[in-house]
């Protein structure tokens, strides 16, 4: 009777999870049609199945939400958009942009840019920068603006794999794996294949949208491009600090020093230290992206729920047999990583199967495993919307602040090569 009732639970749980699930992912399509719903509501109604659906309990909900990520956003959104409103993120980008000759090297070019600051500076964080430039960058290349932030969108992707700095998941592998000196390791395996793969997305881009080789007209002198100097000098001041502290405050994670473990709370304290001085608290505020914020809400719990579905350990235990000895651990971390990270988003999905390996007898030795899951469940960003959050962050800025939209099915038509490439290029490096 106990076994019966063990299998209608786990049978009505998994139901639950495909209701969820398939929800999640028709809403995603239909937006395609439908571009004016926004994506944040799409997973607020799924949160509200997992609720319904009883996969997640109401008075726990709030348990799941990683405020650490919230705080993060609200402190980013707030210096960002002070960058933005100054002037000062036009200035940098067409004080950068006059480097480049022409449009081909100039789309090369701020593929190398966006992915090495992504590699060091966060990948959120340029996420948020990012569609401000992107803007310029579109412009300057004959008002291909879908090139532009297709090339933002995947090489704050492919750049974040090289450092344990780049990205979330990256951070957590450095810090969760055992691996001794995770900084060098990450460098020292895959910072070229990365420059090589920010190359050949750049020339991807070049040829899918059919960019001309020709000179690049300026768009604006520099000095024109400072609003207020002084909001400039804060943000830059409030972002220069903030990057610098994430840094180290990592650093010292990695090395066993003392340091903040809610990271997120660094750019948040930053941004209440400056906000104050700023020429317009109020407009500062209103760059906060609540969408944004609310979608993030939203998914922490959605993939609670689905995780707790069982649908995913049932995969992964039938995947787990392969073992994760030599070429065959690395094409299933590969596998799990760029097909689970489209339903549970990379991060959520690092956090659980990091655990997994460990329980599977994957140790900090191992470092080709650790390297791998950190590429793969990097670069599945680039195969789905849902694949990363930097994706929804970008999305929502260019839905919101620029009337512009990319559906599902075209972030995937464009993202499926890139995936394909780049996981070519990283491969014979972590086979090493």
């Amino acid at each position: 009777m106990s076994l019966e009732c063990d299998n209608m639970v786990w049978g009505n749980s998994a139901f639950a999870g495909l209701v969820v699930a398939g929800f999640l992912l028709a809403g995603l399509l239909l937006r395609g049609r439908y571009p004016h719903i926004p994506i944040w509501s799409i997973m607020m109604a799924a949160m509200f199945l997992s609720l319904l659906t009883g996969l997640v309990g109401v008075d726990e909900a709030v348990g799941f939400v990683d405020f650490d990520v919230v705080f993060f956003l609200v402190g980013m959104f707030a210096l960002v958009g002070l960058a933005e409103s100054s002037g000062l993120l036009n200035y940098i980008a067409v004080t950068a942009l006059s480097y480049f000759g022409n449009t081909v090297s100039m789309v090369v070019g701020s593929s190398l840019v966006f992915g090495l600051m992504a590699a060091f500076f966060l990948n959120d964080t340029v996420a948020l920068m990012g569609p401000a430039i992107a803007v310029l960058v579109g412009k300057a290349i004959g008002n291909k603006y879908e090139a532009s932030f297709m090339l933002l969108l995947h090489a704050i992707t492919v750049g974040s794999v090289m450092t344990p700095v780049g990205n979330p998941q990256n951070l957590m592998i450095a810090i969760q794996s055992g691996m001794q000196a995770p900084f060098i390791s990450f460098l020292a395996k895959l910072a070229v294949p990365t420059v090589i793969s920010l190359v050949v997305l750049g020339l991807y881009i070049v040829k899918v949208y059919g960019v001309e080789k020709r000179p690049v007209t300026a768009v604006a002198l520099p000095a024109e491009a400072i609003v207020s100097r002084k909001d400039a000098y804060i943000a830059a001041l409030g972002i220069s600090v903030s990057a610098g502290a994430i840094l180290v405050n990592d650093a010292f994670a990695a090395l066993g020093l003392p340091h903040v473990s809610s990271r997120g709370l660094i750019p948040f304290i930053v941004a209440a230290a400056v906000w104050p001085f700023v020429s317009s608290p109020r407009d500062v505020l209103s760059r906060v992206d609540l969408g944004t914020i609310l979608f993030f809400v939203a998914m922490f719990v959605t993939m609670e729920g689905v995780w707790r579905s069982g649908l995913l350990q049932m995969v992964l235990s039938h995947a787990g047999s392969v073992g994760f000895n030599g070429f065959g651990g690395i094409l299933l971390t590969m596998t799990a990583s760029l097909g689970f990270s489209q339903i549970l988003s990379n991060v959520p999905f690092t956090k659980l199967f990091i655990q997994y390996m460990r329980e599977n007898g994957v140790t900090g030795a191992d470092e080709n495993l650790w390297l791998s899951l950190a590429t793969y469940s990097t670069i599945a960003g680039s195969l789905t919307i849902l694949g990363a959050a930097s994706n929804i962050i970008v999305l929502e800025v260019l839905e919101r602040r620029y009337q512009l939209t990319i559906s599902f099915w075209r972030f995937m038509k464009i993202g499926v090569p890139v995936v394909a490439f780049t996981s070519v290029i990283y491969l014979p490096f972590l086979l090493l």
